[in-house]
This record gives C-alpha cells, structure tokens and sequence, in this order.
C-alpha cells in the first residue's frame, strides 16, 4: 500500500507538469493575445504559473518522502513544532509575493493608473446587469447622458490599432468585465467606475464574458467585441445613428 501510495503521489505531479507543457497544443491556455500589451500580461502569467507548478511539485515530492519513511517508521510522535521551519514558509513565501509586486508595478502603473492612461476621449461605457451587458457611445456631442446618446447590447465596437478607454457601470451587484484575446479584466463594482483601456491590434470578433459570479444567471452574460478598422467603425456609429433616429425601424 505505501509503494502504491507514493507511486500515485508522484503519477499526480507528473500529470500536473504534462498538463502545463501541452497546455498550448491542446487549447488549454488562453486565447491568441491581438493586445498591444498582452505579452507582458502572459509572461506575468507565465511566471507566477511556473512558481506555483515549482512549489506544487517540490510539495508532492515531499508528500511522497514522508509517506515512504513514514510507514517505515511506525506511528508519528507528536511534537510542538519547529521555529526554524515556521520562519522558512512564512519568509519564502512572503519573498515571492514581494518580488511578484515588484515585477508587475510598471504594467499596473500603465494600465491603473490615471496619468499612464492615453490621453482620448472615453470611447463607449460598459452597463453591466443580471445577466447582459449594454453598451452606450457618446453622440455626436461626445458626451454622455444626453439626448444624442447611441446603445447596443452585447455587442462593443472598437476601432482597431487606436487606444480604446472605457467606463464601467453597474446597474446591481459585483461583475467583471473579461476579454481573454486582449487580456483585459476589471471588476465592475455597484457606486463605483472605473476606467479602463487597451488597444487592439487585429481586427475581429472577441468574446466578452463576466469573470464574477453574479446570479443564477452568469452562464448567459455574454457579449462579443467587435474590432474594426477606423472606417468601418465610424460606419458603425452611423448606422446606430440612423436606428436610433428612426426610433427602432431601421434595425427591423
């Protein structure tokens, strides 16, 4: 029974490496990056990815060599613990959280921060709700809240390869707002808006999803961005214009 213990302890770490090596090849990772920043999205990913797999590992090992010497050595004694062990996992760890937030402060400051934001207008805001999103572009008076304003629902449409910023509302409890292809996440908090950006560098069709569970109904909050070169978005805003102006007979 220990031989077959041990055996499948390390069978499990094994398949936990495969898992990780394949990953790509199998379509278990993320979605092709089209984010003007995504690469340093993945290799923070990647590398927080490769400490945790490292620690995953060395634990399974050591699971394995306790139950191997373990049953060899009868029942355990019991024992107050060991001050020098309790140092070592609680400054290890801590030392990889700190040079974690260390590694990551330039993509945070770029991508949170106020003053590291372009500096264009807010090209749409994102209204969250149990369960769908809608999303409402300034007229042409370029701001929101007036008469002019122009929505849609489950459909974003942006302008390729231009900084694109967004405004996020809720209209009732916590969502999140995720697009895998561009490696966007924020969450979507009822009182607050936050502001977020990216530049899409392919034009296409992305999913949007809400990565917080937010009801009974999360499962169906889902939306797709639309990625287009300037003259067809421009286009596009014309034509919800005309909708819009035609008090809904143009989109029937």
């Amino acid at each position: 029974m220990r031989r077959l213990t041990v055996l499948l302890i390390v069978l499990l770490a094994a398949a936990c490496v495969w898992s990780f090596v394949v990953a790509r090849e199998h379509g278990w990772w993320f979605p092709r990056n089209v984010s003007a920043f995504g690469e340093r999205i993945d290799h923070l990913f990647e590398l927080i990815t490769w400490i945790a797999g490292a620690v995953l590992v060395i634990v399974f090992l050591l699971l394995a060599l306790v139950v191997w010497r373990g049953a060899r050595a009868g029942r355990a004694e019991r024992a107050h613990g060991d001050t020098r062990l309790e140092v070592a996992w609680t400054v290890l760890p801590a030392g990889v959280l700190v040079f974690l937030a260390y590694d990551q402060l330039d993509e945070w400051r770029e991508l949170k921060y106020a003053g590291s934001r372009p500096n264009v207008p807010v090209t749409a805001r994102v209204v969250a709700s149990q369960f769908d999103w809608h999303f409402v572009y300034p007229g042409r008076d370029g701001r929101f809240d007036t008469l002019d304003d122009l929505e849609t629902a489950y459909e974003l449409s942006v302008p390729e390869d231009e900084p694109v910023v967004l405004e996020l509302v809720s209209r009732d409890v916590i969502h999140s707002f995720f697009v895998p292809a561009l490696r966007v996440k924020q969450d979507v908090v009822p009182g607050m808006r936050p502001v977020i950006w990216f530049e899409a560098r392919e034009s296409g069709a992305y999913e949007i999803v809400c990565a917080e569970l937010c009801g009974w109904g999360h499962y169906k909050m889902a939306g797709e961005l639309a990625v287009l070169p300037r003259a067809r978005f421009d286009a596009r805003l014309v034509e919800l214009e005309r909708e819009f102006a035609s008090n809904g007979e143009a989109a029937r």
